[in-house]
């Protein structure tokens, strides 16, 4: 092989590596502490009828994911630049709160990391945070910082699908039930929808995997098609560990078991599997909580940062982003409850701002996307999906007064 195309082999597998990590980046992202505890409680209240929920949400998490990538690939722009391109001033709102949020949420993901080395292996739980922040450090101060971004991303992910998918095995959930309930629920709650969809596609998480596609190459008009199907993919990934979570937790609670307030997930887990279980929660927990440290942390940064920022000064930053995210957690214990709840009501606003930015390039601004014409359906899906971000911003809005 000539010297040519052998770089050009390795130019392609490291585009390749950087798309998929770009999938699981975002996956991995909206995977974290407060995914499982959400997921649990959820579970637990409304049993089978929780299928519906995640089904629906899954939908409008298409929705807007098909548009976001799709807009920020084609382009070859990031979030924050599409917005100042709109409206001068909108992409530094939107990165203000970005990086507040993202700040506030990444000390309670270090704060997960600690509980589950605790779980995993009866490590203080501070102990356990300073490590795996150490650990998360690591990965940005490596030669090949995206490699390894990209691979222990892809790795976690995937540890956490399987042993979940062992646990819903072992603690033998109504299926039939499950399914049903999928399409003729015997509860809807908007309110839980609503709370999946925000947890999901809300916040930081939003942009990770599209910043992440940026890095890999794959922008502009002729990479269209890869985009979208890389954006859907990336959803499905949180929904099957979405899904297989529900189920294991659902068997648990289907067999007449109340499940700890405290720790629904953990206790759900050792039910299930004893001493085995929890031990599996705990690499779970571990690993969905380190991967939202490592995103909350790129994804914060690349808001911070543009196209030409180099990648030694980019990943030295996103080092100090969750250095002080540590700090902050070893010092405090935990994100504060009321900070929690203000960043919670920061990540409603993020959506509905960040996602009228995308719409209105799709809609008005082919000049941004190099002429590309812009499907009408996947528009139409996009405003309905719009109107409802709306709605979660009004409620945001409103936590944030009585704040």
């Amino acid at each position: 092989m000539s010297d040519a195309k052998a770089v050009a082999a390795v130019s392609s597998a490291t585009s390749r590596g950087a798309v998929i990590g770009a999938m699981f980046l975002m996956a991995t992202s909206a995977i974290g502490p407060g995914f499982i505890t959400q997921t649990a409680t959820f579970t637990a209240q409304l049993g089978a009828a929780f299928a519906f929920a995640i089904v629906a949400s899954i939908l409008v998490d298409i929705a807007v994911q098909l548009n976001v990538w799709r807009v920020i690939g084609v382009s070859g722009r990031r979030g924050h630049e599409l917005g100042n391109e709109v409206a001068r001033g909108v992409g530094y709102v939107l990165a203000g709160l970005v990086v507040i949020g993202g700040l506030v949420f990444n000390i309670g993901n270090v704060g997960g990391t600690g509980l589950g080395l605790d779980a995993m292996l009866g490590v203080d739980v501070k102990i356990g945070g300073g490590i795996s922040a150490a650990i998360a450090i690591a990965i940005f101060l490596s030669k090949r910082a995206g490699v390894a971004l990209d691979r222990i991303v892809v790795v976690l992910g995937g540890v956490m699908i399987i042993l979940t998918t062992y646990v819903a095995v072992v603690s033998g959930p109504p299926v039939g039930e499950a399914l049903r309930n999928a399409v003729l629920p015997d509860t809807v709650s908007f309110l839980v929808i609503t709370t999946l969809i925000g947890g999901t596609v809300g916040g930081y998480i939003t942009y990770a995997g599209a910043h992440r596609l940026l890095d890999s190459g794959l922008t502009g008009p002729e990479h269209a098609r890869g985009i979208a199907r890389s954006s859907v993919i990336g959803i499905l990934v949180t929904g099957v560990m979405r899904v297989v979570l529900f189920l294991a937790v659902l068997g648990v609670v289907a067999g007449g078991v109340t499940l700890a307030s405290n720790d629904p997930a953990g206790s759900a887990f050792e039910a299930a599997a004893g001493q085995v279980g929890l031990r599996l929660f705990g690499i779970i927990l571990w690993a969905a909580s380190i991967t939202s440290v490592i995103g909350a942390a790129y994804t914060s940064v690349s808001f911070l940062t543009s196209r030409n920022t180099s990648d030694r000064r980019r990943n030295l930053l996103t080092v100090a982003f969750i250095a002080l995210s540590a700090v902050i957690y070893l010092v405090l214990g935990t994100a504060p409850a009321t900070l929690l709840v203000f960043a919670g009501a920061f990540n409603g606003l993020i959506l509905p701002i960040g996602f009228t930015v995308i719409l209105w390039v799709a809609w008005r601004r082919r000049d941004l996307l190099g002429g590309y014409r812009y499907p009408a359906w996947l528009l139409g899906i996009g405003v309905l999906a719009w109107l409802l971000t709306l709605y979660m911003g009004y409620a945001s809005l409103t936590a944030l007064a009585k704040l």
